[in-house]
């Protein structure tokens, strides 16, 4: 099936992604012959890493305030039942006030050398507790307004200010989410080793002997590119499946074997080999938590906990190009359910992390559990707009330096995350 259509920016030829067999990197060796672009530039470019943790995540389970009395006494079976699933093991003070879920515990090295931060009470101004509309608002950075066109990460694409690769913006995802929706070329694809790109009609041609793109290269890189006008392509190589499957992360880096795991494993591929990544989405199911949350939480706990720590010392050398970030459509009820789980709430906690993030610190306003200070009188409130922090991210980092493209309608400021 196709997952998306890729259009030039001055028309000719369209390019589009397919789920079956095959390679990409005949379109660099079209690419170079064609316009002679060398790696440097692509090379150079930031990458922001976005990790949906679909579902809405306990942001009070992940960090907790560690003398909040008023939490124990809302959540008698929870406040232990994490500890339980992990063996007993308390929670991790992070020396701010606030522990961390013991099954982040891969995390806390990062926080420790300053270069992981958190942001609590964050999330959607919107009230509503739908995960299907949350998760619309917060991709398109609307909140409140449905039927916006394209999604936020869509637009920082465009708002980047340069030409960039074909690949500069890339899911790892089934479909193509929302927040990549957009005039801007994006891709989805699950499995890099099975990307392949065909031209519109090839099943009229040499794909429909199994030969695909790749046989229409020998009609010369001229021709294959033609009418293009200013795009280039700024990949020094795309990889082959074969390069692809011969691939070995950096010493320490040890992904676990699940969807997540994988996805930042080709994340970490893409950022590596200099394709001209820029925009890159995971995601991360599994975070609503209604029944028996202890130890379904600590178990998505460990496996996003364990996939960014694997990312991260993957990257080694590459770590300054890259802010890796989460984000949640909304937290969870204070006061535990009578499942032993939780429900829909408002407040969440995002992670940040990055070589030039403020991290060792936990940034916005946090409220207090008290009574008088929940939002509805039993959630978390937001006291900080997630727009504040996609802002800061794309600015600081991407160079992106219109804030109100970016988020339309919107005046707040930004948190002060990444350092000068």
């Amino acid at each position: 099936m196709f997952t998306r259509r890729l259009f030039l920016k001055a028309g000719g030829v369209a390019l589009v992604t397919v789920g079956v067999g095959g390679g990409p990197g005949f379109i660099t060796r079209a690419a170079l012959a064609a316009t002679g672009t060398s790696a440097t530039a692509s090379r150079r470019r930031k990458v922001l890493v976005t990790i949906f943790q679909r579902g809405a995540m306990d942001g009070l389970a992940a960090v907790p305030p560690i003398d909040a009395a008023a939490l124990k006494t809302l959540r008698p079976r929870l406040a232990t039942s994490g500890a339980r699933a992990e063996g007993e093991r308390a929670l991790l003070d992070l020396q701010t006030g606030f522990g961390l879920h013991p099954a982040f515990e891969p995390l806390l090295p990062m926080w420790k050398d300053k270069r992981l931060a958190i942001v609590h009470a964050v999330g959607s101004p919107d009230p509503t507790r739908s995960h299907f509309d949350a998760q619309d608002f917060m991709e398109t950075g609307t909140p409140g307004r449905k039927g916006t066109p394209d999604g936020w990460l869509n637009r920082a694409v465009g708002l980047l200010g340069h030409d960039g690769s074909p690949f500069r913006a890339v899911a790892l995802t089934p479909a193509l989410p929302r927040s990549l929706y957009g005039d801007e070329p994006a891709i989805a694809v699950t499995d890099l080793a099975d990307f392949k790109v065909q031209l519109p009609g090839a099943d009229r041609t040499a794909a429909a002997a199994g030969h695909g793109f790749e046989a229409l290269y020998g009609q010369t890189s001229q021709e294959l590119l033609h009418d293009t006008g200013g795009e280039t392509f700024k990949a020094v190589h795309m990889l082959s499946a074969a390069e692809i499957e011969r691939y070995r992360p950096a010493a320490g880096a040890e992904y676990p074997p699940t969807a997540l795991g994988n996805a930042l494993r080709q994340i970490a591929i893409l950022v590596k080999s200099g394709v001209g990544i820029e925009i890159a989405f995971a995601e991360s199911g599994g975070w609503d938590t209604h029944v028996q949350q202890g130890p379904s939480f600590a178990r998505q706990a460990r496996d996003l906990a364990q996939s960014i720590q694997a990312f991260w010392t993957d990257l080694g050398p590459f770590q300054d190009q890259v802010v890796l970030t989460t984000m949640t459509e909304f937290g969870r009820t204070v006061r535990e359910n009578g499942s032993g789980g939780t429900d829909h709430g408002h407040g969440s906690c995002m992670f940040v992390l990055g070589n030039k993030v403020d991290g060792g610190k936990v940034h916005g306003t946090f409220p207090g559990l008290e009574e008088g200070a929940l939002y509805d009188g039993r959630d978390l409130p937001v006291t900080t707009d997630f727009r504040a922090v996609f802002c800061e991210l794309a600015g600081k980092h991407l160079g992106v330096k219109e804030d109100a493209k970016l988020f339309p309608d919107w005046t707040g400021g930004r948190v002060a995350l990444i350092k000068a």
